[in-house]
């Protein structure tokens, strides 16, 4: 059995609004989950929070991952660990290039590791991006351009691809991946994550849509709502919440209420 992302009862508050209430979640590596839910229901939270964004505020309850209290950890220690997340908008930073950025970050894992590391020869480290490029149908000049700057939706999605191909974590989440994309550019980045997905890596996807779970399929469908998962299932279940919406989950709410 590999590692497992476990939230237990979390709970989480931001500028003193309660948003999560009472959230419980296993994902364990090698399983790819959905998590799904209407505007303000809380899912862009729990990704916020299981990397450790300072905005959130945890009231109640645990992270754990591999047997460690992510809670207790700093954002860039959670990554260490594995945990990687997707943004819903990439941030540009000029005058820094894809590939610098990427040995950069591996330097900083290996510093980590051993303070005497001098950093990953750059012919070594060349010959691991191209690989992880070639992979993923990436054009080699991809890797010379400043990071998401002047990039499409499409390009910075697939950028994050290609840093979940080199950092290897053990734990994606991919929080609302699909926002902003076209038909196409969907096709491209959930074909990058097929291509990544094995029995070392668990997904959470978190989405709107149906749409991005006809390309990437989860095994297992998450509703939330009002700040707590109301519905577990399979694929099945984004397939009823297509046809039918979330009114049905808010009745039987309402009924079991």
């Amino acid at each position: 059995m590999g590692a497992a992302l476990e939230i237990r009862n979390l709970h989480v508050s931001v500028n003193n609004q309660s948003i999560l209430k009472g959230v419980n979640l296993i994902v364990q590596q090698g399983e790819i989950h959905a998590l799904m839910g209407p505007n303000g229901s809380g899912k862009s939270t729990l990704s916020n929070t299981i990397m450790g964004h300072p905005a959130y505020e945890v009231t109640a309850g645990q992270v754990i991952f591999d047997g460690v209290d992510l809670l207790e950890l700093e954002t860039d220690e959670r990554s260490r660990l594995g945990v990687f997340m997707a943004f819903q908008y990439p941030v540009a930073i000029p005058g820094v290039t894809v590939a610098n950025f990427l040995r950069n970050a591996i330097n900083a894992r290996r510093k980590v590791a051993n303070v005497d590391d001098k950093g990953i020869p750059i012919p070594q480290f060349r010959k691991l991006m191209i690989e992880k490029m070639d992979m993923l149908h990436m054009d080699h000049t991809f890797a010379g351009r400043y990071l998401n700057d002047g990039f499409s939706g499409g390009e910075k999605k697939r950028a994050e691809i290609l840093q979940m191909a080199i950092l290897e974590p053990k734990i994606a989440v991919m929080d609302e991946t699909d926002s902003g994309l076209d038909i196409d550019a969907l096709r491209v980045v959930s074909d990058g994550v097929n291509r990544l997905y094995n029995a070392d890596l668990g997904v959470l996807v978190i989405t709107h849509y149906q749409r991005m779970l006809n390309y990437i399929r989860p095994q297992f469908v998450h509703i939330m709502m009002n700040g707590q998962i109301v519905e577990s299932g399979g694929p099945e279940l984004a397939l009823t919440l297509e046809e039918r919406g979330y009114d049905w989950l808010r009745e039987k709410q309402n009924g079991e209420n």
